[in-house]
């Protein structure tokens, strides 16, 4: 399935997790000056994709690193996805959201670069779309980048940028046997043109896939995307498309990003690390969402956690303002 292999040279070719601490860590003020000073993580412009084509290429120099199935405590990434007696397969949610909370935090708790953090939580996303492939779940949205982590250094958004450019290229073969659909809501005009390519070609290599759809949100906010709604509205009602009198609830949530799905409201959110807000993360299309809120790190989610944040769901009395309500069906 997904091999998860990055087209970057790393220390040693390989990582595992947790690596060997030798050093305490030191106090959190100092990480981002940690990332700047380490480099060798953070590729130069002649380590990020240089070329996409339909089905994307890297740059030929680059070598691919197996990164180690490991991950913390020993638990590897080829578990067990067989679906536990607990859950029933006609209450699993259809869109599930993410917002991918605690790489930052994991790396500090381990004395690592920032950098590394967000690869484990790379490996956790791998492991999350390998549990929804095999349990059905047609949708899944994650908060990648929002338009809110501007303020991080500039290196560090540099590298998420590279991060998400190596993981998609790598995978791409995996993303077209698997039937994945790969979808990206947000402003994509502040991104590298690197990146803007490629999302464009996955995007159209894979609109006809439907075991999965996979909808990147970055650069975006939940605010953004409802006033970008409100004008594209606005514009048909100048056009003469629209009546003042015809715009309803639908014709704004056609506006929405999104759109691009038929389940355009998830059924369920997840967050991770213990925060219990929402960030700015799909505002309008969370009206009716059940939400679930968990302690761990991200790239510490695994199938455990997953299973309880289903289990939770399937629970739950959706009623949408009425009084009668079946479980978790809408």
């Amino acid at each position: 399935m997904f091999s998860l292999r990055f087209p970057i040279a790393l220390k040693n070719n390989l990582i595992t997790y947790p690596p060997k601490r030798t050093t305490k860590p030191a106090p959190s003020s100092h990480y981002l000056h940690s990332i700047n000073s380490q480099s060798h993580l953070f590729p130069s412009q002649s380590m990020i994709v240089t070329k996409c084509d339909t089905m994307a290429v890297v740059a030929n120099n680059i070598p691919k690193v197996a990164l180690g199935d490991e991950v913390e405590g020993g638990t590897s990434l080829d578990e067990d996805l067989t679906m536990p007696a607990e859950l029933k397969m006609e209450l699993m949610p259809k869109h599930v959201a993410v917002i991918m909370d605690g790489n930052r935090r994991w790396a500090e708790m381990r004395g690592l670069p920032l950098s590394e953090g967000h690869v484990a939580g790379m490996k956790s996303l791998k492991r999350m779309v390998k549990l929804c492939l095999s349990w059905e779940i047609k949708v899944l949205t994650i908060f990648m980048f929002s338009t809110d982590n501007w303020a991080r250094s500039k290196v560090e958004v540099e590298f998420l940028f590279s991060l998400v450019e190596r993981i998609v290229n790598s995978e791409i073969e995996a993303i077209m046997r698997e039937r994945i659909k790969i979808s990206m809501i947000g402003d994509s005009s502040k991104l590298p043109e690197s990146l803007q390519r490629m999302i464009t070609n996955v995007e159209e290599s894979t609109k006809n896939h439907s075991k999965l759809q996979i909808i990147a949100a970055i650069n975006y906010g939940g605010k953004h995307d409802v006033v970008q709604a409100c004008k594209s509205v606005t514009k048909k009602v100048q056009d003469g498309l629209l009546h003042l009198e015809d715009i309803n609830e639908n014709i704004v949530e056609k506006e929405l990003q999104t759109n691009c799905t038929e389940f355009p409201y998830p059924d369920l959110l997840i967050r991770t690390s213990g925060e219990l807000r929402v960030s700015n993360f799909l505002l309008w299309q969370l009206a009716y969402t059940e939400f679930f809120f968990n302690q761990q790190l991200w790239p510490d989610f695994g199938k455990s956690e997953f299973v309880e944040a289903l289990s939770s769901f399937q629970k739950r009395q959706r009623r949408y303002g009425g009084r009668h309500s079946s479980p978790s069906i809408q």
